[in-house]
């Protein structure tokens, strides 16, 4: 099984104001340090369909936005994203359309691509999320080790980051479970669902079931 980490082997960016930042990084890691950088020069020149809700806020049309939501900037929500009750979004936060950034959930230096949802009591640090991807319910993006040092992520090969925050890396329809920990740098691949209650590190192939992390199978096509 090959364990994709290339940002053009994770992700097909088509949100145009993300496509940039997507074309110019070989990994999807060394976007994040740069994040809040980017995030605040398109909110400079601004985004065509794009309003001012607060400082060094933007968010597109027809974004829902609930009560007792806090938003700091710089960020960018998408077209057509939802934003339930309790949301924390801490900055450097940039969404592609409807997403659904769920009650009590928290955001920081993150992208989001499209229908992207993390609908309920999650954390997503320092990651970077594909389209139509998915976590259950309590599951996190845990971002930085227990001895602080620089995240190594762990494939055919090891990596060396550089970078102390590193949270996940899901590829476009990566499927987490309800109650996962996706430790400092895991990397799930494309359409790789995850069963619930699973502590993961490292790399994850495409097309898998993640039973467990000695239980991987792949994923029948039975069309």
């Amino acid at each position: 099984m090959n364990k994709y980490v290339k940002t053009n082997q994770l992700y097909n960016c088509t949100t145009e104001y993300l496509i940039p930042l997507f074309s110019q990084y070989e990994f999807p890691w060394e976007m994040l340090p740069i994040l809040k950088e980017y995030i605040s020069s398109l909110i400079a020149k601004g985004i065509e369909g794009f309003t001012k809700y607060s400082d060094n806020v933007l968010i597109g049309e027809n974004v829902k936005i609930y009560p007792n939501v806090t938003i700091e900037g710089p960020t960018i929500i998408g077209e057509g994203t939802e934003i339930r009750p309790g949301a924390f979004i801490r900055g450097s936060v940039i969404t592609g359309k409807n997403c659904v950034i769920g009650n009590s959930s928290e955001l920081k230096n993150c992208i989001l691509l499209e229908k992207v949802q993390v609908p309920h009591y999650n954390y997503v640090g320092d990651s970077v999320l594909g389209n139509f991807s998915h976590m259950g319910a309590g599951s996190i993006c845990s971002n930085l080790k227990s001895d602080g040092k620089p995240v190594v992520i762990h494939g055919d090969t090891d990596y060396i980051t550089g970078l102390r925050k590193i949270g996940g890396i899901l590829a476009d329809g990566a499927d987490i479970g309800c109650g996962c920990v996706l430790n400092p740098g895991t990397v799930i691949g494309k359409n790789t669902s995850v069963y619930p209650l699973n502590s993961l590190r490292g790399v994850f192939a495409e097309n898998c079931i993640v039973k467990s992390m000695d239980n991987i199978i792949i994923r029948r096509n039975d069309g």
